[in-house]
């Protein structure tokens, strides 16, 4: 083995050594000629033994590599386990483990009965050597990766032509709108929600009782609620600002860090009587087993809601357009509504609003004067307290209780009814544009956002709900809520419409 390292090596160290100070390093390594599945479980197997995965990767000099380093550095780099990846001559391996001192080494299950030179290095330092348990699950954990993160090229989307022609929508001034997105300034207001999915592996039927039986491989966080919303705002390309109410909690900090890379300015009120939101989702390979929802629903207090008022108040002076993204968990009581919209219409700021009822109360309605409402078929007649009555006669009821000017009455897979008030209701409809979802949460969200920013723009109601109905498309074309890209809707409009 060498005993000096080149003073590159030495310096990619030391950088990754402050990088990640007080962090539990796993450290594996190899020639990684083609990365296979046994590759794949002892990466993923390592890489949940710690906080940070450094690869190291024998340089092209090792007589039984046959890829150059350059390909094979490649392949680790898109594998989502591994944080690092060092170069380094084979020779070099003790000094490598000496020098970085990882808290564990992991090996191949076939090492476990071989010499290995390198543990007596390991255990000088107080390290761990530890043999991968070889478990077929871990060859999963990239596929399941690749399906949470998603791409949002998708091949099902189904346009509406017969709408474009009704309405003498042109592809241009679609374009045209999302282009003009980077010139308005939003506020979202509502619940913040963390999305948790935890993938099992399905172990079988519990001997006790009817239960099935599973271990997590792998776990992923998402900004849900009100927070995706502005973060779908973000990523339209207009200025988004968030204000919400958190607990004082390791959840709320992780929010505020995907919000700051997705661009939001964002106020969090803290209440010590709540924790943050969190919705634990359980899926064993596409299916989810159960939900779990961690919460505290009541009302926003006194102090919070006046802070909650100030906040928005610095901010009014400024914005185009607020959003309210209600989820019912207490962030947005009646009184902090009735006083944020009344500024909103002496501002002649338009306003639209979202309140879901997926597994709780709502009342939509509650949100007068607004310029546009979103909302579910159950939602409108749970507004309405009429489960009787066809859609169009709720949804003009609905109208009228409010005092909006336009709807959107969401119907999951039969696509939705949009209606304008102005003079008289006016209605239409548009399919789903996606005939294959990934997952349908976050649909709503997407459209919300792209909707607001359209009608902002002086959009008919029928080029808004055409445009979310795009967005919606894109959003559950993937699993987890992931904030739209303009150029994303921009790609799909060019595309499609150009058939």
């Amino acid at each position: 083995m060498k005993n000096k390292l080149s003073s590159q090596l030495e310096l990619k160290i030391n950088d990754l050594l402050r990088k990640y100070k007080n962090k539990k390093i796993v450290f594996i390594s190899g020639k990684f000629n083609f990365i296979h599945p046994g590759h794949l479980r002892l990466i993923n197997f390592a890489k949940t033994c710690g906080d940070v995965l450094v690869v190291g990767l024998f340089d092209d000099d090792y007589s039984e590599v046959f890829v150059t380093e350059k390909d094979r550095l490649s392949s680790l780099k898109e594998l989502e386990a591994i944080d690092e990846v060092l170069i380094f001559p084979n020779e070099a391996l003790g000094k490598i483990i000496e020098s970085l001192k990882p808290t564990i080494v992991v090996k191949g299950r076939e090492f476990s009965y071989m010499t290995n030179s390198e543990k007596k290095i390991i255990e000088d330092y107080g390290g761990r050597l530890l043999f991968s348990s070889d478990e077929a699950k871990f060859s999963s954990r990239d596929l399941i990766r690749k399906e949470l993160l998603g791409a949002s090229e998708f091949k099902n989307f189904k346009s509406d032509y017969l709408f474009l022609d009704r309405h003498s929508i042109l592809k241009s001034r679609l374009v045209d709108l999302v282009n003009s997105f980077s010139s308005l300034n939003v506020v979202v207001v509502g619940d913040l929600i963390i999305d948790e999915y935890i993938y099992c592996e399905a172990l079988g039927m519990s001997q006790e009782d009817p239960t099935i039986v599973v271990s997590p491989i792998d776990t992923a966080r998402f900004v849900g609620g009100a927070g995706i919303v502005s973060a779908h705002v973000a990523g339209l390309g207009a200025k988004s600002t968030y204000i919400t109410v958190v607990g004082d909690d390791d959840a709320g900090e992780a929010a505020k860090k995907s919000l700051d890379t997705y661009g939001v300015q964002h106020h969090f009120i803290i209440d010590n009587t709540r924790p943050t939101t969190l919705k634990q989702r359980f899926r064993s390979g596409s299916k989810t087993l159960l939900r779990v929802n961690n919460l505290k629903s009541h009302d926003l207090g006194d102090k919070e809601s006046i802070e909650f008022v100030h906040k928005f108040l610095s901010k009014i002076k400024e914005i185009d357009s607020v959003i309210f993204s209600d989820f019912n968990y207490g962030c947005l009581p009646q009184h902090l509504v009735d006083t944020l919209s009344q500024y909103c219409r002496k501002e002649k700021i338009p306003y639209v609003a979202d309140s879901q009822a997926s597994s709780q109360m709502s009342d939509v309605s509650r949100f007068k004067g607004s310029h546009l409402i979103s909302a579910t078929e159950r939602e409108v007649r749970l507004a309405t307290n009429d489960f009787k009555s066809g859609i169009q006669k709720i949804s003009n009821s609905l109208i009228e209780k409010s005092d909006a000017k336009n709807l959107i009455v969401k119907l999951g897979a039969e696509g939705l009814v949009a209606l304008a008030n102005n003079p008289n209701y006016k209605t239409d409809s548009l399919k789903a544009f996606n005939s294959n979802p990934v997952d349908t949460a976050g649909a709503g969200d997407a459209l919300l956002a792209t909707v607001a920013l359209a009608k902002k723009l002086g959009a008919s109601v029928w080029e808004a709900t055409y445009l979310g109905n795009v967005a919606a498309a894109i959003q559950v074309s993937r699993l987890g809520n992931v904030p739209i890209k303009k150029e994303e809707l921009i790609e799909v409009l060019m595309k499609e419409l150009a058939k």
